[in-house]
């Protein structure tokens, strides 16, 4: 294979599962060249503020050198390491072209979701600690490295996504009836769509992919997202949610899909307050609590001023028959009313730029499939303009 890859560590606690790791790349025929994240305190123990400032300086100095390994050809990055190595190396790692295949080995001592919402990241669990060398350990960088050799393997033979342009989706399962249909609908028509699960993580991918140029037009159909940022539930830091695809300059539709919600956790850890609200669970691990009608009000302004600011083509479309599956006849958290209020908000508070067209289906239904090839179609590039797959490989942009 000829490979090589960028690999980051702490030599200087991790140095024996880091030659282990080495012989087993070797093996597939992988060269590892050793970016070393050591805080060099030579056995100091730094104060809180002091570490904290010196991950930051090491991670820094790390980014440059691992970019510049990228430029030089470097296929992938891999790290190995516990709570502060795996820390910078993630640090680093958010650093680099969202698509370039990373690997994080580790015996994950935090939540991963957070640093890993917009970045293609696989981790790889460890289970045993990163301490000395063990049949434990031994079994995980074995795993590890034929799973690193496939990532070489594979990314030296695709195109970039930024170079095979697409439709950006953001969906739930609340939306799937809507999101199914317009994917198979984008697709009889020539197009391929590229679907971001809009749970208060996938929509920080969403808003770095707009960024980063892969999309030709966007439906942002599912503004759950903006209930977790501005209401309550957990979600990563996503502070350009809603201006990514506008300051790309790319053609928007947007429907208010999964805003009548508020995304919470397992049921029997939902503050009692909530619970008195009309609820449902979602599965085991959500429950979805019904907004209040100062909430809507307050998403609605949110979205109102940022679309607004929009010096490409929007549209937002309003399916007053309900704004997620079970806001339905029959359904948990059905409310007419709240559609109503958002409509009404929207109308006030919206620029003539922005065309507003509200109608009487619901959002899962074939009609809003339709509703939305409508609006979307004038932006929708001729089938005979879109890349094909055996596009030439460029190197992956930032």
């Amino acid at each position: 294979m000829g490979c090589s890859v960028l690999l980051l560590a702490t030599m200087e606690t991790k140095h024996e599962a880091i030659a282990y790791f080495k012989k087993a790349m070797d093996r597939h025929d992988v060269q590892c060249h050793v970016l070393d994240l050591s805080l060099n305190a030579h056995g100091e123990v730094l104060s809180g503020e002091r570490k904290l400032q010196s991950m930051a300086d090491v991670a820094s100095n790390a980014l440059v050198l691992a970019r510049e390994a990228i430029e030089a050809g470097a296929t992938a990055a891999v790290s190995i390491g516990g709570g502060t190595g795996g820390e910078i190396a993630l640090q680093v790692m958010r650093g680099m072209p969202f698509a370039f295949p990373k690997m994080l080995v580790t015996t994950l001592p935090f939540d991963p979701r957070y640093a890993l919402a917009d970045n293609a990241i696989v981790v790889v669990p460890t289970l045993a600690d990163v301490c000395g060398i063990n049949a434990a350990l031994r079994q995980a960088l074995e795993n590890a490295a034929a799973m690193l050799a496939g990532l070489c393997q594979t990314s030296s033979t695709l195109p970039h996504v930024s170079n095979n342009p697409s439709v950006g989706i953001t969906a739930l399962g609340a939306t799937s009836g809507c999101g199914d249909g317009l994917v198979g609908a984008l697709k009889a028509a020539g197009q391929e769509a590229t679907v971001f699960h809009a749970n208060g993580f996938g929509g920080a991918a969403y808003a770095r992919f707009a960024r980063c140029g892969t999309f030709h037009s966007v439906v942002d159909m599912t503004l759950h997202e903006l209930t977790r940022i501005h209401v309550a539930g957990a979600h990563v830091e996503m502070p350009d949610r809603l201006t990514a695809a506008r300051d790309a300059s790319v053609p928007q539709v947007l429907l208010p899909g999964g805003l009548n919600f508020i995304g919470l956790g397992e049921l029997a850890l939902v503050p009692p307050a909530y619970l008195e609200r009309p609820h449902y669970q979602h599965t085991g691990f959500f429950t979805h609590v019904q907004l209040t009608e100062d909430e809507m009000a307050l998403v609605a302004e949110k979205l109102a001023d940022s679309l607004n600011a929009s010096n490409a083509p929007v549209s937002l479309l309003v399916p007053m028959g309900g704004f997620s599956h079970q806001d339905a006849p029959g359904g948990a958290i059905e409310s007419p009313q709240l559609r109503h209020v958002f409509l009404d908000v929207m109308r006030q508070r919206l620029s003539s730029s922005v065309t507003v067209h509200a109608f009487d289906h619901h959002i899962n239904e074939p009609e809003t499939v339709q509703a939305i090839m409508d609006a979307l179609r004038p932006h929708l590039p001729a089938r005979d303009t879109i890349p094909h797959e055996g596009a030439p490989h460029v190197r992956a942009k930032a």
